[in-house]
């Protein structure tokens, strides 16, 4: 039997913001520039940082960024949720 599971998009929404939180804390707590974040896991534009960290567009994170971001800050990927 499946079950359905009751997440409404602002759940989700809310699950995104921490995580973007999350992860610009650690960055700041580093003294990494979004821009240094952004070459350091292959961006050639921080546009996309800087739009997931303010909330734009309905940017977030995949997971292959997430990892790639864990492994440029130097720290456990369970630290952004």
């Amino acid at each position: 039997m499946l079950l359905h599971l009751d997440i409404d998009d602002e759940e989700i929404e809310n699950f995104h913001k921490k995580i973007a939180c999350n992860i610009k804390r650690i960055r700041k707590e580093k003294n990494i520039s979004q821009t240094e974040l952004a070459l350091r896991i292959g961006h050639k534009s921080v546009s996309m940082l800087g739009k997931i960290e303010a909330g734009l567009e309905n940017k977030h994170y995949n997971i292959e960024q997430l990892y790639k971001i864990s492994k440029a800050l130097d720290v456990d990927i369970k630290e952004f949720f």
